[in-house]
């Protein structure tokens, strides 16, 4: 878990989650296997919808959610 430290941050606004999002999330996780996604607190609501969103349309899974930040994971097969 020590790549962690290591991981893209993509920060998640108001506008929500968009086809542009889902795509720099897929091309993150290919980059680096975690991604952290910081939600801005006007979308706490929402957040647990956004996140299985996310992960279902990156097909990653999601290791923790602290907070605004949730941390997914994919695997590499290279």
């Amino acid at each position: 878990m020590r790549n962690s430290l290591n991981a893209m941050v993509i920060n998640i606004g108001k506008s929500g989650v968009n086809d542009n999002v889902i795509e720099e999330i897929k091309r993150q996780l290919k980059n680096g296997e975690i991604v952290k996604l910081r939600f801005s607190r006007s979308m706490s609501s929402n957040k647990d919808e956004f996140i299985e969103e996310i992960v279902n349309k990156t097909r990653s899974q999601l290791i923790d959610v602290r907070g605004n930040v949730a941390i997914l994971y994919k695997r590499n097969r290279e």
